[in-house]
């Protein structure tokens, strides 16, 4: 396949049809892109090789002319000196010269219009690059969703199951083992001096409370708050 048979068949494919299509997107795209950077390659190497040769041409063309000129000059002064014989000889030598002009010019228009195919083939082919790797970047991103929600999925239907389930009542019958065990370690242990005494406090705070309560019921108090007889 000629570079320009594959340049035409890039330029007019159309990706998200052909992604549609594929049974591994990505795969497509990564071959997709390695053709269009070949292609590219191939065409910027194409494109200054032409350049080259109009240079060479245009070299010529320069050469030429300035030969021509010279002649030019050269039956123009043996006019002068009176040398018709001369002068015919330099017009002649000038017109072979002018022969040798129109073909090289005509070679030289011709890689100037291919140079400006190449670069616009060249523009064409890297705006079909860049979206062709902006797809590939979309593509990625999906890819790495879709794996995180699958993997999410997974965790939810193994913390649903009953083995799960079985394991977590398990782990909960163990901790609440280890916490009566805890609550045992102290059980039928005398209270320390400390607590005797804050449970004493505790106790003469109640019978004091008791005592209020009591005086309160056997002497209630008129409406002016003095104890009533």
């Amino acid at each position: 396949m000629g570079i320009f048979t594959r340049f035409r068949d890039i330029i007019s494919s159309n990706i998200n049809a052909m992604l549609d299509r594929a049974e591994d997107p990505e795969k497509l795209i990564r071959l997709m892109i390695q053709e269009m950077e070949d292609t590219l390659i191939e065409l910027k190497s194409g494109c200054a090789g032409v350049m080259a040769s109009r240079k060479k041409a245009e070299r010529r063309m320069r050469e030429l002319k300035d030969r021509i000129k010279f002649w030019e000059d050269r039956a123009v002064l043996a006019v002068d000196r009176g040398r018709d014989d001369l002068a015919r000889e330099a017009l002649a030598e000038k017109k072979r010269l002018s022969d040798g002009l129109t073909p090289l010019e005509r070679e030289f228009e011709d890689h100037d219009i291919l140079v400006a195919q190449y670069q616009d083939d060249i523009r064409q082919l890297e705006e079909k690059l860049a979206g062709a790797r902006e797809k590939q970047r979309m593509l990625v991103q999906r890819h790495v969703r879709a794996q995180r929600q699958r993997r999410a999925q997974e965790d939810i239907r193994r913390a649903d199951s009953a083995e799960t389930i079985a394991r977590f009542d398990s782990m909960e019958s163990r901790i609440e083992r280890m916490e009566a065990e805890a609550e045992m370690i102290n059980f039928g242990r005398p209270p320390t001096l400390e607590a005797s005494f804050d449970k004493l406090m505790a106790e003469d705070d109640i019978e004091m409370e008791l005592a209020a309560l009591k005086s309160a019921r056997n002497h209630p108090r008129d409406g002016d708050g003095k104890p009533s007889s």
